[in-house]
C-alpha cells in the first residue's frame, strides 16, 4: 500500500498575491491520530517527505511496528504553514529545468516486535488454518493474516512457521483419510468416489486459500531453500504419502474408477466430470501410472480379448469391422474427456492388438474374398484403414489380395467355355481391381505391384490361348461396323488391352493372330479407322520395339503402294483396253515377307475375270521386271448386280461366292457336285461358301433338302423371290470368320517359328561358348527366349541340332556339349 493512503485529506486555503497574480493551493497539515484500520496494519511505513506520492519509490517497503512500540510511529509534519509557503515559493521561483532532489531516509531505530507477538501470531495463524480446513469462518481479515506472515518472515521465523504449517496440513490429511466412511466396505462405489472427489476438491481449495495467506513465505523463504517444497507441492506431497499408504482407500478409489469405465464401455451413462476429476487427482498426486494405468490396461485387455472372440463368431466381417472402428472411436473419446494423454499409445495399441492383430488371419480368410467379390468399397476402405494400424496388417492384406486375384483370374482363363467372354471379363476384372487399389488401398505401391504380379501369373497359366483371344478382341474392336463406340472410347479400350498385353509371355502368338486379322481387315476393307489401326500399331511399337511391328508397318506400306499402282493401272486400262473399261478392278500387291502365309489356291475363273487379270499382269511386269505375281483368290471380293422379282440388288460377296453365283447365269439349278467341278474350290471352303449363300440371313439361293449342313447331292437353285429392304447387301462376312483350319495353321506357324528361334539361340550360345554343360545351356536359353518353353522341348531341339551336326556330345562327359564349326 502507498503511504499516501494512510492519512486523511488536509484543509485547503487560497493565497493571493497582487503583484504576481498567482494562485497557489496549499494543504494545511493536521496532526491527527491514526484510524483503527491504520493501527491494525503492521506493514505501513511512515516517514517525512516533501512529496507524499514518492513514498513507494524507495524500492522494497519496510514494515512499521511503531504503533506496537510506542514512540517510533510519530507522524512528521511541517511545523508551520509559513515553512510550507517558503518551500512552495522556492519551487515557484526555481528556473525551468531545475530538479528538486527528494531524500528518503530509513528509520534510525530498527523496528522490533512486541512481547509475545510471535506466540500470539502462531495462535492466530493456526486458528485461521484450522478454520479453513474445517470450512469455518475466519476471525481475522486476510490482510491482517498476510501481514502477520510478513512480519514473522521478516524477523527470521519463517522456518518455524513453515514447519508449523506442514504439521497442521499433515494432521488434516491424516484425520480425513482415516474416516470410517472412506475405509468402510459397505459404501456404494459411486458414493465413495463422490466423497473422495469432494474431499480432494475441498483440499485443493483449502490449499489455495492457505497459500494466499502464506504467499509471502512461499515467495521468499521457499524460493531461497531448494530443499523444501512450495506450499502447494507440500500439500500434494502429504496427500500423496498418506493416500498411497492407505491401501484400502487407494484400492477402493481405483476399483471404483475402473468400474465406472467398464459400465461406460458396456453402454451405460456415467459422470465423466467425476471421472475426469479423479483421474486428474491421480495425475497431480503422481500415482496415475503406478496405481491406475497398469490395472486399467489389464482390464482393457481382458475385456476386448473376450469380446473379440465372441464377436468374431457372432458377426460377419463387415459388421465386425464396424464394431472395431466404433470401439476405437470410443476409446479416443475417453482419452479426450478424462484419461491422461500418456495413456493414449498403450491403450490404443492394446485395443488394436486384441480386436485386430490377434484375429488378423481369421478376418482376411473369412471376409476378404466376399468383400472383393461384391465390390464393397466402403468396407474395404475401412478394412485397409484398420489393418494399417497393426503390425504386418497391410502385408497380410496384400498377400491375401494377391491370392484372391490369382484364384479369380484363373477361373476366367482356364475354363474353355468362357473363351468368348474371356478378354472382356479380364478387362472388367482389371478395372474393378484398379478401382479398389486406387480408392480403398490409397494407391499403395505395394498393392499396385501385387496386382500386376497376380495378373501376370494367372494369365499365363493357359499357354497361348489368352494371347490369341486378346488379338481377336482387338480385331473385333477395330473392324468397321463397331457401332456405339466413339474414337475416344476406342482409344481407352486399346489402352486397357495393352495393359493385358504386357502380362502375356507368348507375345509371338499375339503377333501371329493380330497379323492374320489385320490382313483381313485391310484386304477386305473392314477396318473401322486407319487412325485407330496406326494408333494400335504405335502402342505395340512402344511396348515391344520396332522389330515387333516392322512387318505390320510393311503391310500398311503395301496398301499405300497398291493404291498408287491401281490408279496408274486404271489410267492405263482406260486408254488402251476397252475390255476392262466397265470393270472396276482393284489389286493389292503384297510383299510375301510382311503378310501371313497363304497356301496357293487354284480355282476356275470365268472369262470376265481372267482377261483383266492378264492385262494387269502385263502392266505390272512391264513396270517391275524380274518380279513374279502369285494371285491369291482367298481374300478377293466382288460387287455383283443381281435381278430379282422384287427388283435389282447389289451383292457384296467374296470371290468364291461370286464364282458360285455366276454359275446360275447359265443354269438355274445346280447340284453340289456340279458346282465343285465348275469352280474347283476346295471342298471345305465350298461348303462354307454355299452355306453362307443358302443358309445365312441373305438367302440368294435355296437348298434342297433344307438344312443347315451342306451335304453331297444337295441341289441349289437361284432364289428369284429374295427380298431385302436394302439395295446393297453384304454377304461376304464369311471372309472375316476364322475357320478351324486357319486357326490350326496359325498355331502351327507359331510353333515352327519358335522352333527356329530355339535352334538359332542354341547355335548362337554354343558358337560363343564353344563348350557348355547341359544345365548351363538350358539356363542360358531361358534367359534369352522371350516365350514360355518347357525343358523337354529344349532337349528335343538340342538332339535335333546334334543330328544335324551343329554340335556334339563330349566323348568323356555325355552331359557336356561341344560346338561343331
Amino acid at each position: 500500500m502507498s503511504a499516501a493512503k494512510k492519512y486523511k485529506p488536509m484543509d485547503t486555503t487560497e493565497l493571493h498575491e497582487n503583484t504576481e497574480n498567482i494562485a497557489a493551493c496549499l494543504k494545511k497539515a493536521e496532526n491527527v491520530a491514526p484510524t483503527a484500520a491504520a493501527a491494525s496494519s503492521l506493514g505501513r511505513s511512515a516517514f517525512a517527505a516533501q512529496n507524499m506520492n514518492s513514498a513507494s519509490t524507495n524500492g522494497e517497503r519496510l514494515p512499521n511496528f511503531s504503533k506496537l512500540g510506542g514512540s517510533h510511529g510519530e507522524i512528521r509534519t511541517p511545523s508551520t504553514t509559513s515553512n510550507l509557503l517558503n518551500r512552495m515559493g522556492a519551487i515557484h521561483n526555481s528556473k525551468p529545468g531545475d530538479v528538486k532532489k527528494i531524500v528518503i531516509k530509513n528509520f534510525k531505530d530498527k523496528p522490533t516486535l512486541p512481547d509475545n507477538y510471535s506466540k500470539d501470531t502462531y495462535v492466530k495463524l493456526e486458528e485461521a488454518v484450522i478454520a479453513i480446513q474445517l470450512s469455518k469462518p475466519i476471525k481475522y481479515s486476510l490482510e491482517e493474516l498476510y501481514q502477520a506472515v510478513v512480519n514473522m518472515c521478516s524477523h527470521k521465523m519463517d522456518a518455524q512457521l513453515y514447519a508449523k504449517l506442514k504439521e497442521l496440513t499433515e494432521q488434516h490429511v491424516k484425520r480425513n483419510i482415516k474416516l470410517k466412511e472412506l475405509t468402510g466396505g459397505s459404501m456404494d462405489k459411486l458414493i465413495l468416489l463422490e466423497k473422495i472427489n469432494h474431499w480432494w476438491l475441498s483440499f485443493c481449495q483449502q490449499m489455495i486459500m492457505i497459500r494466499s495467506i502464506f504467499l509471502y513465505m512461499d515467495r521468499t523463504y521457499v524460493l531461497q531453500n531448494s530443499s523444501i517444497h512450495s506450499i502447494w507441492d507440500m500439500g500434494l506431497d502429504l496427500f500423496r504419502i498418506h493416500f498411497a499408504q492407505n491401501s484400502v482407500v487407494q484400492k477402493r478409489t481405483v476399483d471404483g474408477i475402473l468400474t465406472l469405465i467398464e459400465k461406460e464401455r458396456q453402454g451405460s451413462t456415467v459422470d465423466r466430470g467425476l471421472l475426469k476429476s479423479l483421474v486428474r487427482m491421480l495425475c497431480d498426486l503422481q500415482i496415475y501410472t503406478s496405481s491406475f494405468e497398469e490395472k486399467f490396461l489389464d482390464a482393457t485387455n481382458q475385456l476386448y480379448k473376450a469380446e473379440s472372440q465372441r464377436k468374431m463368431q457372432e458377426l460377419e466381417v463387415p459388421e465386425y469391422l464396424q464394431h472395431v472402428n466404433k470401439r476405437l472411436a470410443e476409446e479416443n473419446e475417453r482419452l479426450r474427456h478424462y484419461l491422461d494423454s500418456s495413456t493414449k499409445h498403450p491403450l490404443i495399441y492394446n485395443v488394436e492388438k486384441e480386436l485386430l492383430a490377434e484375429h488378423l488371419t481369421s478376418i482376411l480368410q473369412k471376409g476378404l474374398d466376399s468383400l472383393l467379390e461384391d465390390n464393397r468399397l466402403s468396407d474395404l476402405t475401412l478394412l485397409y484403414g484398420l489393418l494399417s494400424r497393426v503390425k504386418n496388417g497391410t502385408s497380410e492384406l496384400c498377400g491375401n489380395f494377391n491370392g484372391f486375384i490369382k484364384k479369380k483370374g484363373r477361373t476366367i482363363v482356364i475354363d474353355p467355355e468362357k473363351d468368348k467372354s474371356m478378354v472382356q471379363d479380364l478387362l472388367d476384372f482389371k478395372d474393378k481391381m484398379d478401382v479398389i487399389v486406387r480408392t480403398c488401398f490409397e494407391h499403395n505401391e505395394k498393392f499396385t505391384n501385387s496386382l500386376r504380379e497376380a495378373f501376370e501369373f494367372f494369365i499365363n497359366q493357359r499357354a497361348n490361348k489368352p494371347a490369341e483371344l486378346i488379338a481377336k478382341y482387338v480385331d473385333m474392336k477395330l473392324r468397321s461396323g463397331n457401332k456405339g463406340t466413339t474414337d475416344e472410347e476406342l482409344e481407352k479400350t486399346l489402352d486397357k488391352i495393352m495393359v493385358l498385353f504386357r502380362f502375356i509371355h507368348g507375345k509371338d502368338v499375339f503377333e501371329a493372330f493380330y497379323k492374320k486379322d489385320l490382313a483381313k481387315r485391310l484386304l477386305v476393307g473392314k477396318s473401322a479407322s486407319v487412325d485407330s489401326e496406326k494408333s494400335m500399331l504405335s502402342k505395340l511399337k512402344q511396348e515391344c520395339g520396332g522389330g515387333f511391328t516392322s512387318k505390320l508397318e510393311g503391310m500398311f506400306k503395301d496398301m499405300e503402294l497398291s493404291r498408287d499402282i491401281n490408279l496408274a493401272f486404271r489410267g492405263h486400262a482406260l486408254g488402251n483396253n476397252r475390255d476392262v473399261q466397265n470393270l472396276d478392278l482393284c489389286v493389292s500387291i503384297l510383299t510375301m515377307g510382311y503378310w501371313p502365309t497363304y497356301a496357293p489356291t487354284e480355282v476356275t475363273m470365268p472369262p470376265q475375270f481372267i482377261n483383266p487379270q492378264q492385262i494387269f499382269n502385263k502392266f505390272y511386269l512391264e513396270k517391275h521386271s524380274g518380279r513374279k505375281l502369285q494371285w491369291q483368290p482367298t481374300l478377293g471380293n466382288c460387287m455383283l448386280r443381281a435381278q430379282f422379282d422384287a427388283g435389282p440388288k447389289e451383292l457384296l460377296v467374296s470371290l468364291f461366292q461370286a464364282l458360285v453365283l455366276l454359275l446360275f447365269n447359265d443354269k438355274p439349278v445346280l447340284s453340289y457336285e456340279e458346282i465343285l467341278a465348275a469352280t474347283l474350290i476346295e471342298d471345305g471352303e465350298l461348303r462354307r461358301t454355299l452355306q453362307s449363300l443358302a443358309c445365312g440371313r441373305a438367302r440368294v439361293i435355296t437348298k434342297s433338302p433344307k438344312g443347315r449342313e451342306i451335304l453331297d447331292g444337295d441341289q441349289f437353285d437361284f432364289n428369284n423371290e429374295f427380298t431385302n429392304k436394302l439395295f446393297r447387301i453384304k454377304i461376304n462376312q464369311i471372309q472375316m470368320k476364322e475357320t478351324n483350319e486357319e486357326q490350326k495353321a496359325t498355331e502351327e506357324r507359331v510353333f515352327q517359328d519358335r522352333q527356329y528361334q530355339i535352334d538359332a539361340a542354341i547355335v548362337r550360345i554354343m558358337k560363343m561358348r564353344k563348350t557348355l554343360s547341359h544345365n548351363l545351356l538350358i539356363t542360358e536359353l531361358f534367359n534369352q527366349l522371350t516365350f514360355p518353353v518347357k525343358p523337354a522341348d529344349l532337349k528335343k531341339r538340342i538332339e535335333s541340332l546334334i543330328d544335324r551336326d551343329y554340335m556334339e556330345r563330349d566323348k568323356d562327359n555325355q552331359n557336356q556339349y561341344n560346338y561343331v564349326a
